[in-house]
Order: structure tokens, then C-alpha cells, then sequence
């Protein structure tokens, strides 16, 4: 049987080379993609700012204090799906056998490099990060090996920006020395339990007696993770199933203390799940409310019908009720809705047709918790806030740096203008509008 050879293919700080890539003032300067609030989360950190230790999924708060002269920015989905896009493309096109993993990253087996030597994967590696720079602008690392696991780990001693390719006479020795924890499904509890007994690297699990590591992580688990760790990986490249469900989840800068408050933010997280169900072309049987409360106490309620819909004002009123029954007391500081039980060909009703609740009083400003893909907030006129991207007729196109006292301070640049120039306007003038983030890779 010809060798196997899978490629895995990750976007080196993606969410900000991304903003780098089109703000090109911020080139080889820290940069923190996320939240603006005191409870928000980092979506991802340039290495820039990573020197200093920050890291995606870092409160924001902590990641300001060791890189406190970072730029700090908000997602812009917007443009990271369309980079995305383009990455994939790429991938499609060097390999029918494609299994995105996430936004920033995929896995490849093409079948061309079966039984090929190393030198030949390396030169398909070269291409393939070529090709994606062509595209997009933006660096990427590739890893390469006999497995999935052999592949990413491949990918993660390359970055930044670069291509490892591990021979099968050369997987152990790679392999051996790393931390435990570098495989998949060992996390804390059972990095911990192998310390205890001595074993800390790859290459001592691999040397293990297999009735021993049974005994430790059980049978199934335990026998998956001594394979991987001997270097045997048999799980196929194959694309990703859909999704089992959409969801959306708020974190609040202040905790919400009034139910009017909450039945607006459980509006808006089940309008946002509501927009990814639409734009899959399924319905949703199942909803549930997810809370959080100041505690850190999560509940969640859930209410499933006998046939799906997609009926906005339905499946809204539905969360709202569940939101009722889930809130605790003392205040709530995150809540989130999905919806699950998703079939195609989506009948017209869901549950009873009730009206949702108004939203009341004003909402509480909200930031997104998730650093995977936080929610962006819409289009709405308000004040500027720095990342927001502008347009001026005279000036261009430009992203806010900073505003304050009726003043606004644009640096109008994109991805080919180079470094651009820093204007201070007034925050009202009617020439200053807000622009799609696309128009920045111009």
C-alpha cells in the first residue's frame, strides 16, 4: 500500500494578519482582534502581541496589561469569510480529498502525493502556501505527515509562515519529545493523571504498556491516544458534516438585572442564531436558552416542537419564555440562544405563533464572548468607534483610530495604498459615512 501523506494548512493569526493585511499602518505592530468591553475576550492576537504573551481566547482585560501599547480592534467577519473563502478555493483546487476545519484552516490528502517521496510533498507544500499568499496576501503554514495528527502537529512547529514536512522515518523522533498534551483528547485531567505516573512526553505514553494505559484512560480512549502516539493515525480526510445546530451567546459589560433588558438581548442572540439557520436553508425544531448568571452559575432550558420552522417571531417567542425560567437571581452576564434539530425543506410554522416580548427599555450595551466568530454589531447609526471602517468622497477609504468629543480621527489607507494618512474630523460631518470592510482590500 502507497505511503499516506496528509497536509494540514492553518492561517497564521489569521483575524489579525487579516487587519494587518488591510490597515497597513498596523504591519509589525501588536494587534488584538475582539471585544472592546471590560468582559470581552481576545479573537485572535498578531505575534507581535503574542511576544508579549497575549493569546485569542485571553480575557481582553489581561492581554491589554502585558501588551499595553497594542492596537485593539473589533472583529470584522465580514472580511475574514470572504479571506477564507479565497483560502479554500485554493485548497479545492490542489486536492479533491478537502476537510475544512475551521475558518482558518483545513486538511488535505491529495491523492497525486500517494507513495510520494518527502522531497515531492515538500514542493506541494511550497505551492500550496503560494498559491495562498497569491490569493489572499496573507501567510500560512503548512504541516505534513502520515495522519491527521502527524500533519498538525507538522503545521504547529512551522509557524509562523513556514513548512515542515515529517517523514515516516523521522515521526519518532519528532514525536518523542513533545509534551503529552499535544495530542488529541489529552487535556488537563488526563495530562494530569499521566504526570502522576511519570510521563510527560509522546514518547513516553508511546513506550507505555497498553493494560496500563487502559487502566488509566480507559479502553476506548486509551487505545486511540497510545496509537496516535505511536505515530498511527487511520482517520480519514473527509469533509465536515452540517451543522447540529446554530447558536449566538452574549457576554454583558454589566449584568442585567431587568427582565425587559433580558427579553431584548435573548431577541437579538435568537435573531443572530436565526440569521445563520436562513442562510443554511434549514429550520430548527429545538430551541434553547442558555444564562449565566454573576456567579458563573449556567442553566439552560430547552424546548423542542413537532415540526421545524423558520419562523423568526416564533422562535423568538419560544426563547423568551424559556429565558424566563432560566434566569437566576442576582443578575445575568451572558446568555445565549440555538437552535438545534435542523431539517431541510422547511415547513411554514413552529411551536405556537406568539408575539415575542418588546424589547422595553433601552438594551444594555453587549460584546461578544466567543472568540471563534464573536457577533458583530449591526449597522446602526451611532457613535464612531476605532476599527470602524468610513468613507470619505475626497479621502477614501479609512478606519476609525479614535473619537471623542465631537471629533473623529480616520487614518484612510487599505490594503494597496500602503501606510496611509491620519485626518481628525468632526463626528458629524455628512461626508464621513460607514463602508463595507470588503472595500478595504482594495
Amino acid at each position: 500500500m502507497a505511503a499516506r501523506w496528509v497536509l494540514h494548512l492553518d492561517m497564521d493569526a489569521f483575524f489579525a494578519a487579516a487587519e494587518q493585511l488591510t490597515r497597513p499602518t498596523l504591519r509589525d505592530r501588536p494587534v488584538l482582534v475582539g471585544g472592546l468591553g471590560p468582559r470581552a475576550v481576545v479573537a485572535g492576537a498578531s505575534y507581535q502581541a503574542r511576544v508579549f504573551g497575549a493569546r485569542s481566547a485571553m480575557p481582553m482585560g489581561q492581554a491589554r496589561r502585558l501588551c499595553p501599547h497594542a492596537v485593539v480592534l473589533p472583529a470584522r467577519f465580514t472580511l475574514y469569510k470572504e479571506l477564507s473563502s479565497r483560502v479554500m478555493a485554493v485548497l479545492a483546487d490542489a486536492s479533491p480529498v478537502l476537510e475544512p476545519v475551521s475558518i482558518d484552516e483545513a486538511f488535505l490528502e491529495p491523492p497525486a502525493l500517494a507513495g510520494a517521496p518527502a522531497a515531492e510533498v515538500e514542493r506541494f507544500g511550497a505551492r500550496l502556501r503560494a498559491g495562498v499568499r497569491a490569493a489572499t496576501g496573507l501567510p500560512a503554514s503548512v504541516g505534513a505527515g502520515s495522519g491527521k495528527q502527524l500533519a498538525k502537529i507538522a503545521s504547529e512547529l512551522a509557524k509562523p509562515d513556514g513548512l515542515r514536512v515529517v517523514a515516516p522515518e523521522d515521526e519518532r523522533e519528532v514525536l518523542g519529545p513533545l509534551p503529552v498534551r499535544s495530542l488529541w483528547g489529552v487535556g488537563p485531567v488526563a495530562e494530569a493523571g499521566l504526570n502522576k505516573l511519570g510521563v510527560r512526553t509522546i514518547g513516553e505514553l508511546a513506550a507505555m504498556d497498553l493494560r496500563e494505559v487502559h487502566g488509566l484512560l480507559g479502553t476506548a480512549i486509551g487505545t486511540e491516544l497510545h496509537r496516535l502516539a505511536r505515530g498511527i493515525d487511520e482517520r480519514p480526510v473527509a469533509p465536515r458534516g452540517a451543522a447540529k445546530q446554530v447558536s449566538a451567546e452574549t457576554t454583558f459589560d454589566t449584568d442585567l438585572t431587568a427582565m425587559a433588558a433580558v427579553h431584548d438581548a435573548v431577541a437579538r442572540m435568537t435573531e443572530a442564531a436565526h440569521r445563520r439557520l436562513v442562510a443554511s436553508g434549514r429550520a430548527a425544531r429545538t430551541v434553547t436558552v442558555k444564562v449565566r448568571s454573576a456567579d458563573f452559575t449556567t442553566s439552560s432550558r430547552s424546548e423542542t416542537a413537532g415540526i421545524a420552522s423558520t419562523d423568526l417571531g416564533a422562535l423568538t417567542a419560544v426563547a423568551q419564555r424559556l429565558a424566563r425560567t432560566a434566569v437566576p437571581e442576582g443578575g445575568v452576564r451572558l446568555i445565549g440562544v440555538s437552535l438545534a434539530g435542523l431539517t431541510d425543506d422547511p415547513p411554514p410554522a413552529l411551536f405556537e405563533p406568539l408575539a415575542p416580548v418588546s424589547a422595553g427599555p433601552a438594551p444594555v450595551p453587549v460584546e461578544a464572548a466567543e472568540p471563534a466568530e464573536p457577533e458583530e454589531e449591526p449597522a446602526v447609526e451611532r457613535p464612531w468607534r476605532p476599527g470602524d471602517d468610513v468613507a470619505h468622497p475626497e479621502y477614501g477609504h479609512g478606519w476609525v483610530q479614535g473619537a471623542g468629543h465631537g471629533r473623529v480621527t480616520v487614518r484612510f489607507e487599505t490594503r494597496t495604498t500602503g501606510p496611509g494618512r491620519a485626518r481628525t474630523l468632526k463626528a458629524d460631518d455628512p461626508d464621513l459615512t460607514r463602508a463595507d470592510p470588503l472595500a478595504s482590500m482594495a
